[in-house]
């Protein structure tokens, strides 16, 4: 594979897994149930640092990022089927880009672009455990809370609290 294939291999995954970052920053905002919405942060969180990585390897080999814009979200009912309808679909987005990606991967001859975009396809196929865990009511997808503790009854309605 030539330096220009390997970049825009790189090109090409890093722009699938930003719209699946935006995705999920947008369907965050129609998930008010507090345990999943705290699992889509920790999911965009990770994603954040695995298109830092990208980002890294793309810029090293002089190559540009293609900018991916937050898709409007529209939710297919209120409630928790309107949550887990949304949840189902992240799953299996998740899971179609591990199959879309891993055969290319795997037919990459650079060990250490191949061994980063392995790891990427690795916390793909976790977030994707994490949103069955949510579809089937799970509640506890990132530890438990001692005895008698409560959310409050959902997240807020803006990200940052000014006080």
């Amino acid at each position: 594979m030539k330096a220009t294939e390997l970049l825009a291999l790189l090109r090409e995954f890093y722009k699938d897994k930003l719209s699946i970052r935006q995705r999920h920053v947008a369907v965050a905002k129609h998930v008010p149930d507090y345990d999943f919405n705290n699992t889509y942060q920790y999911i965009i969180a990770r994603e954040d640092m695995q298109l830092n990585w990208l980002s890294d390897a793309i810029t090293d080999m002089g190559g540009a990022l293609d900018e991916v814009a937050e898709p409007e979200i529209h939710s297919p009912g209120k409630g928790t089927e309107g949550q887990s309808q949304l949840m189902r679909e992240d799953r299996d987005g998740a899971q179609r880009f591990v199959e879309t990606w891993r055969p290319r991967v795997e037919a990459m001859p650079n060990a250490r672009h191949q061994s980063l975009l392995r790891v990427i396809l690795g916390e793909a196929l976790e977030h994707k455990r994490f949103f069955d865990q949510a579809v089937a009511g799970r509640s506890d997808l990132l530890g438990r809370r001692a005895d008698g503790a409560g959310t409050g009854g959902g997240v807020l309605p803006v990200r940052w609290v000014e006080r």
